[in-house]
């Protein structure tokens, strides 16, 4: 069936034997329900069906008969993704945005995560409002892909034009640490394109000095959104980790209008 999808998630993109790469892609229908959109081998879509975040599109999905979790769907034919317009914040307001997104919010973990397991709902998208923002941490992870999923591909540089190369591996992890409204404490960490690719160009602003890379990603995603933005946090699970684990859900994107709207809120 074809449905119309407004992209509100783009995860940083893994490797695949099958697809080469893969991007998680999240978004609402019209209705304003979640749907994951995968798998998509995005860069290797031609440049004009490449859909930005807060575009609409339509695309001829069906359900992915090998995950459990309602919200996710197969593309068929990703080739032949049609693209819609753009959900802009000129003038500086996102309430249209907000309209669109804003519908279910969750401020607990505990019910999140229940609602998670819970057969008759195996919530697995869902928009979080963190009750306090405690901190960001930044760690060193891996620097390479598993070697066996990487042997049939040449690694190199995640902007690289030319002919189709696999996206570099971060090298550090980034999470948020933040308390829900009864005080539970989460660490999550963020997978979403933005910080991969924002990371990566100021490493090259930087001529590769990671630390300075890393304070200036901390510096666009603790000091500008977490401090001066009314942050929202998009979560996720993967279908690996659905049913396990205390809390399963990951950062899959960032929402954060520059100024709160009380009328969402009445």
């Amino acid at each position: 069936m074809k449905k119309k999808i407004l992209i509100a998630v783009k995860t940083y993109p893994t490797i695949s034997t099958k697809y080469s790469e893969l991007v998680c892609t999240a978004g609402l229908t019209e209705n304003g329900d979640w749907i994951r959109l995968y798998p998509i081998p995005f860069r290797k879509l031609d440049f004009d069906k490449q859909y930005k975040k807060y575009q609409w599109i339509i695309a001829d999905i069906e359900n992915n008969s090998s995950d459990p979790r309602p919200e996710s769907h197969k593309v068929l034919n990703w080739e032949k993704i049609e693209l819609g317009d753009k959900i802009g914040t000129e003038n500086g307001t996102w309430t249209t945005r907000k309209e669109l997104v804003l519908n279910n919010i969750y401020t607990n973990r505990d019910s999140l995560v229940a609602d998670a397991r819970d057969p008759s709902k195996l919530v697995s998208l869902a928009v979080f409002k963190p009750t306090k923002l405690l901190g960001m941490t930044i760690s060193k992870v891996d620097r390479e892909w598993d070697p066996k999923k990487l042997a049939q591909f040449n690694q190199t540089d995640l902007f690289e034009t030319g002919p189709f190369k696999i996206v570099s591996k971060l090298p550090y992890k980034f999470k948020y640490v933040f308390k829900d409204d009864e005080g539970n404490i989460s660490r999550l960490m963020i997978e979403d394109w933005e910080i991969g690719r924002l990371y990566w160009r100021m490493l090259e602003k930087y001529d590769g000095d990671e630390d300075k890379a890393c304070a200036d990603v901390k510096k666009k995603y603790w000091d500008d959104f977490a401090k001066t933005k009314d942050l929202y946090l998009f979560l996720g699970t993967t279908q690996a980790h659905h049913f396990t684990g205390t809390n399963p859900f990951l950062i899959i994107g960032t929402f954060h209008p520059k100024t709160a709207d009380p009328s969402l809120f009445d």
